[in-house]
């Protein structure tokens, strides 16, 4: 079997692309997912997604964590969307379905903004913070992301007791400005680090509003490993974050037929 791909990454988050809208592969194993993003005997990446066809929105994003765990993926949704413009899809303003709920996206050239669901909560943990951005994020603030040991620290908290179970991604976070961060993340369902992460940085941004204290509307930039990334939101209570934006680069790195 002949599965054709198109790989992107989103400042060094790399993913597997698979136009599904015929829903030829909707009976894609875990096991098969797994080997294709496997970084030594298969294509390589942190995610694989399909984008199918959905009745009333533009397209959905299936999107799968290189252990076959699913998931909502910020950077992966906005590769996504640039894969779907390669397929003729207009994404200049388009709409479509993930996971955790719909979302809307615009692209204009390489750049994708992709609206994330709004943050209704952010529990804090001793000094660190704890929310949900389409998936479960863990935020630390630290003085120097220099040599720090993301694996290790990061393995720690998603591996304890109280996230074991359910798995939570890690972010380390040093403020770099006022309003700008560089972010290291830990993801769960890769089990390792990752050069960038859309829900992460996004995560981190918030936990900065708290931290902070900003209220109304915030352009947060965020520097990763990978690139830089810029999160936009409007805090207009204690509790809640709406209008929140995640706006990078997507881009196409090469395309393939994968062997089954």
């Amino acid at each position: 079997m002949e599965i054709p791909f198109v790989k992107y990454q989103g400042t060094g988050n790399d993913f597997i692309m698979i136009d599904n809208r015929s829903g030829k592969w909707d009976h894609l194993s875990v096991n098969t997912i797994r080997q294709m993003c496997d970084r030594k005997y298969g294509i390589g990446a942190d995610g694989l997604i399909k984008i199918n066809a959905h009745d009333e929105l533009d397209f959905e994003v299936d999107y799968y964590n290189s252990d076959g765990s699913r998931s909502f993926c910020g950077n992966g949704a906005r590769c996504a969307v640039a894969f779907a413009r390669s397929k003729g899809i207009n994404t200049s303003h388009s709409h479509f379905l993930a996971i955790d709920g719909k979302h809307e996206a615009s692209q204009v050239g390489g750049i994708i903004s992709l609206r994330m669901n709004d943050v209704f909560n952010v529990s804090i943990q001793n000094a660190d913070y704890v929310l949900n951005t389409g998936s479960p994020h863990y935020v630390r603030f630290i003085d120097d992301v220099k040599d720090f040991p993301v694996y290790t620290e990061g393995a720690a908290i998603r591996y304890s007791e109280e996230y074991a179970e359910q798995g939570i991604n890690v972010n380390f976070t040093q403020m770099i400005g006022p309003k700008s961060l560089f972010v290291l993340t830990y993801e769960r369902g890769v089990e390792d680090e990752t050069l960038s992460c859309g829900t992460g940085v996004t995560a981190a941004a918030i936990a900065l509003g708290v931290k902070s204290g900003l209220f109304g509307e915030q352009i947060i930039n965020i520097q990763t490993k990978g690139g830089q990334l810029q999160v936009t939101y409007n805090r207009t209570d204690e509790l809640t974050f709406s209008d929140i934006f995640l706006i990078g680069p997507a881009v196409r790195v090469f395309e393939g037929v994968y062997n089954v």
